[in-house]
C-alpha cells in the first residue's frame, strides 16, 4: 500500500515523498481513508505509531480540496480545523507536521500554547488560520478575551485524549465543546480506551469508527527492557557508569520531581557528561532550547519530567532510562515509548531500588510480563536495605485529575508562540522528529 493509493491530494504525496516516505504505518493506513470518509472517529494508537500523521494528513486534504476553501493564503480566513493536545512539546510537534506535510497548498496554521506571550497569537489569529493547534488553557484564555472565533470549526480533534484527561483538562475540553458548531467532524485519538475515554468517546462521537493498531497498554515489542536493582543512593553513580562504560551518546532520563531533574544534571556535568533538564520550572525558551541540542545530538543527555516529556519525538533514539520509576503505571509505556520507533530497535533501562519494588509490580502487571533483571557488578544492593515512602506526587503531577483541570504554577498544560507556514520535519512513520520547535517570539509569563 502506498499513500497515492489512500486518495490523498497529488500535493500532500509530493510532501510526504520529499521525506523519503512511501508505506503508511497500520494507524495511517486505517485512519487516513476514514477521516476522508467524514465520519466520526475513535482511534487506539501508541506513542510512536505515527498518528499525527494519521490525522494531519486526511485533513489537510480534506480542508484543501473542499469547495470553499480560500484561494488567497493571506485572506483573512476562519479557523477550519481544531486540534486540541495536552502539553506544549506535543502541540508544537503536532503543528509542525501540519506545516511540513501541507507546504504545497495554500493553507495556514498556526499553534497557541502558554509560558509565552500572548500578544503575538493574538495577532496571527487576527489574520486568520485553516488549522489551529492548542492546549486546553491557553485556548481558554483566548476564548475568554474573545482573540479566538469557533464557529466555522469543521473539524476537531483531540489528540492524547487520555492524558488531557489525566491531567485534569476535562472540564476546559468541555467548554470548548460548547462553542463550537454542531456539525462537525470529531476524531478522537487515545493511547488507552479507559472507562473516563469511553464515557467522552460517547459524548463526543457520533457512530465513530473505531480503530485499534496496538493492544492496550501494550509496550513496542522492539524495545529490550531491562531492570537494574541498586540502592537509591547509588543511582547517579550507576547512571555515569553505564553512560560511560556503554558509550551511550544520546539519553533521555526520566525523573519523579523536577528537583530531582536539576539535581541529577548537576551531578553528571562533575561527572563530565553534558544534560540539561527539561521540567514545568523551565521557561518554555530553556525547553525549546534544550529539545532542539538533544535532537541535534549535540547534548548528550536530557533529563525529563513526564509532563514535560510528551511530544518528545525523536528519530532512533536509542536508549530511555527511568532513573526513577513513574508513579503511574501507564506512564511507563510512554515514557518507553520515546524509542523503539518506525521499527528501529532501542533500550530501556529502569533503576530501580527498594522503595519502587511495589511501582514495578504495578508495571508489570500492566504489561502483563516479568522484566528481566541483571545486576551490575560493584552495584549490588544492599540485600538488607527498608524500603522508604516515596513523593507520591510531585509539583509536576499535580495538573492532573484536579477537578477544574486547572494546574499549578509550571504546569506545561498549553502553549507555544504561533507559526504558520511551511518548514522541514520527519513524523510519518512515528518516529521522526518534527524538526525543532520555533522560538518563542516573546516569552514571559508561565501562561497556561
Amino acid at each position: 500500500m502506498s499513500f497515492t493509493s489512500l486518495g490523498l491530494a497529488d500535493e500532500i504525496v509530493r510532501a510526504i515523498t520529499d521525506h523519503g516516505y512511501t508505506t503508511p504505518t497500520p494507524i495511517q493506513a486505517q485512519a487516513i481513508p476514514a477521516v476522508l470518509a467524514g465520519g466520526d472517529l475513535l482511534a487506539g494508537a501508541q506513542t510512536g505509531t505515527g498518528k499525527t500523521a494519521g490525522f494531519t494528513l486526511p485533513i489537510l486534504h480534506r480542508l484543501s480540496t473542499n469547495a470553499g476553501a480560500p484561494t488567497n493564503a493571506s485572506a483573512t480566513r476562519p479557523i477550519r480545523a481544531l486540534i486540541l493536545t495536552p502539553t506544549r512539546e506535543l502541540a508544537a510537534q503536532v503543528e509542525e507536521s501540519v506545516r511540513t506535510y501541507g507546504k504545497y497548498l495554500k493553507l495556514t496554521s498556526t499553534v497557541i500554547f502558554g509560558g509565552v506571550g500572548i500578544n503575538p497569537q493574538i495577532k496571527l489569529l487576527k489574520h486568520g488560520v485553516d488549522i489551529l493547534v492548542a492546549t486546553p488553557g491557553r485556548l481558554l484564555d483566548h476564548m475568554q478575551q474573545g482573540t479566538v472565533n469557533l464557529n466555522q470549526v469543521e473539524i476537531l480533534v483531540l489528540d492524547e485524549a487520555d492524558r488531557m484527561l489525566d491531567m485534569g483538562f476535562i472540564r476546559d475540553i468541555k467548554k470548548v465543546l460548547a462553542v463550537l458548531p454542531k456539525k462537525r467532524q470529531n476524531l478522537l485519538f487515545s493511547a488507552t480506551f479507559s472507562e473516563e475515554i469511553k464515557a467522552l468517546a460517547d459524548g463526543l462521537l457520533n457512530a465513530p469508527a473505531m480503530i485499534e493498531v496496538a493492544r492496550r497498554n501494550s509496550t513496542v515489542e522492539m524495545i529490550a527492557q531491562k531492570i537494574h536493582p541498586v540502592d537509591r543512593d547509588r543511582k547517579h553513580p550507576m547512571l555515569t557508569h553505564l553512560i560511560k562504560t556503554k558509550q551511550w551518546t544520546q539519553v533521555l532520563v526520566f525523573t519523579r520531581t523536577k528537583h530531582g531533574a536539576n539535581k541529577l544534571v548537576e551531578q553528571l556535568g562533575k561527572d563530565g557528561i553534558t544534560g540539561l533538564a527539561i521540567h514545568g520550572n523551565k521557561s518554555q525558551s530553556a525547553r525549546t532550547r534544550a529539545l532542539a541540542e538533544f535532537k541535534d545530538g549535540s547534548l548528550q543527555v536530557l533529563v525529563a519530567t513526564d509532563i514535560a516529556a510528551r511530544g518528545i519525538d525523536i528519530d532512533q533514539l536509542p536508549h530511555v532510562v527511568n532513573y526513577d520509576l513513574p508513579n503511574i503505571p501507564e506512564d511507563y509505556v510512554h515514557r518507553i515509548g520515546r524509542t523503539g520507533r518506525a521499527g528501529a530497535t532501542g533500550e530501556a533501562v529502569s533503576l530501580v531500588c527498594v522503595d519502587e519494588h511495589e511501582m514495578l509490580r504495578d508495571i508489570e502487571r500492566l504489561i502483563k510480563r516479568e522484566l528481566p533483571r541483571e545486576t551490575i557488578p560493584g552495584f549490588e544492593p544492599d540485600p538488607l536495605a527498608k524500603a522508604q515512602p516515596i513523593q507520591k506526587r510531585s509539583n509536576d503531577m499535580q495538573g492532573r485529575r484536579q477537578p477544574q483541570g486547572r494546574s499549578v504554577a509550571g504546569n506545561p498544560r498549553s502553549g507555544a508562540a504561533p507559526r504558520s507556514g511551511g518548514g522541514p520535519a520527519k513524523a510519518i512513520g512515528g518516529g521522526g522528529t518534527a524538526g525543532r520547535p520555533a522560538a518563542p517570539r516573546r516569552s514571559g509569563g508561565r501562561g497556561r
